[in-house]
């Protein structure tokens, strides 16, 4: 980690002192928060009223539970424990400490200064104790198991007063498949700076790390494609075989149309397998992964709607695993067998509808009803906004998140860096090798490219 020019005292001094006074008035229950980084402000807000964190608190509380995870969860931890480790020397020199925490935010080992160490004790920055948002409020592990990117809370950016003479920088690694943290590697410095470019680093060995992932969720998706073919060979259902977050590794032609994909396509690399045009369908997919991994013998079916058919589809799910863990399920379509898949608020036709999109303008959020979005657009770890204000910030961590929290509203995914808003689309443009886009209704009438593995979604929502 290089040293860079840094900003002189008294810029520093000016911009700590306004966090902090804004840190004060939100404490007290005002919504003042100039001069607060919006993914500072979002993490307050979740802090005081989501999970009522108490600013006075002086320490972080017991963990109470352990996260079960796969095994390969494990080799992970090792990686990071091993790249941790390996700092070590350089943190010490900084006075600073490495800590490692689990995806429940529970401190699993620390490395560093032994001076500093102490300090961090009587705050219980120690292993066993939890640093998750919702038990310790904003600090570097808890808020980068919320974030998709290397978070940095500095000093009175901290939700707790007790931890004001912290600085701490921290990244989740997470699953390739279902995107929820596994781990996060922090650095804290008590009463110091960490240098600059400590994000790019951590991002790095994030990245690194999600590599061993990768290959295992490669791996897994060969093993479900061979499992696929097993089973089809003894059975006349149409079938797919599907993932723990309910994307699809390989299906037959039939249970292709049923789920509005490409039949007879593998995509064992999780970053491009395919995604049904179906919440239920998935929703389905992640409970009866959820149940499986608890109870390897469990099997189960429930019903869902396509758009081909008025009646629901009865699907059964089989699950696989490979050396001891879930790799997905076997879904058998118009059969009914196992256990009744539960139905959960969201799966209920009268589940709440998201009504709303938080953005951020400078050191403000802005509240969007959803006809105001024209569509959203990933840059790297940012989403965009374009709407009838502008472009916007999304305070919604991710692309995938988005995704998800608007699948039910009215938002397509048409491409891997886009959603659209179905109603705020104009025209659709083909070209003359067949590539679809479409113009929205903004004012600059932006014309939004349609992936090949996405077109027959949006024609058939579109109903063209």
């Amino acid at each position: 980690m290089t040293q860079v020019r840094r900003p002189d005292q008294a810029t520093r001094s000016r911009g700590e002192a306004t966090v902090r006074e804004s840190w004060e008035r939100f404490a007290r229950g005002e919504d003042d928060l100039r001069g607060v980084r919006p993914e500072i402000a979002i993490s307050w807000h979740r802090c005081r009223d989501q999970y009522g964190v108490d600013p006075s608190l002086t320490e972080a509380p017991a963990a109470v539970a352990e996260v079960g995870h796969a095994l390969e969860h494990d080799v992970v931890i090792a990686e990071l424990g091993f790249r941790a480790a390996s700092l070590a020397h350089e943190v010490n020199t900084l006075g600073g400490i490495v800590t490692i925490t689990d995806a429940s935010g529970r401190v699993l080992a620390q490395w560093g200064d032994q001076a500093t160490r102490y300090v961090a004790a009587e705050a219980n920055l120690a292993p066993w104790f939890c640093w998750a948002e919702g038990a310790t409020g904003t600090n570097g592990m808890g808020t980068a198991l919320m974030s998709y990117a290397p978070v940095l809370i500095r000093g009175a950016e901290h939700w707790c007063a007790a931890f004001h003479d912290w600085t701490c920088a921290g990244v989740a690694v997470r699953d390739v498949v279902t995107r929820k943290p596994v781990a996060v590697l922090n650095i804290s410095s008590w009463r110091g700076e960490l240098p600059p470019a400590v994000g790019t680093w951590l991002g790095n060995v994030a990245t690194k790390t999600q590599r061993i992932l990768r290959q295992h969720a490669k791996d897994d998706g060969a093993e479900l494609i061979a499992a696929f073919n097993h089973s089809r060979s003894g059975s006349r259902a149409p079938l797919a075989a599907v993932d723990p977050a309910g994307r699809v590794v390989l299906a037959d032609d039939t249970a292709g149309v049923l789920l509005g994909i490409p039949g007879s396509t593998p995509a064992p690399d999780p970053a491009v397998r395919w995604k049904p045009e179906l919440p239920e369908f998935i929703r389905a997919a992640e409970y009866a992964a959820a149940q499986a991994t608890r109870n390897p013998g469990w099997s189960g079916s429930t019903q869902i709607r396509t758009r081909l058919a008025n009646d629901p589809t009865s699907i059964s799910f089989r699950p696989v695993y490979l050396a001891g863990h879930l790799i997905g399920n076997i879904v058998a379509f118009g059969v009914s067998e196992g256990d009744p898949v539960q139905r959960t608020v969201e799966d209920s036709p009268l589940r709440t509808q998201p009504h709303r999109m938080v953005a951020t303008r400078e050191n403000r959020m802005i509240l969007l009803r959803l006809p105001e979005v024209t569509f959203a657009q990933s840059d790297g770890n940012d989403v965009w906004l374009s709407t009838d204000q502008g472009l916007l910030r999304s305070a919604s961590p991710g692309l995938d998140r988005l995704e998800t929290e608007l699948s039910d509203s009215g938002f397509l995914r048409v491409h891997r860096q886009y959603v659209v808003n179905l109603s705020r689309i104009r025209e659709v443009e083909r070209r003359y090798k067949g590539e679809l886009f479409l113009v929205m209704d903004d004012r600059e009438q932006t014309m939004v490219p349609v992936s090949r593995r996405n077109a027959p979604m949006v024609r058939r929502a579109l109903e063209i």
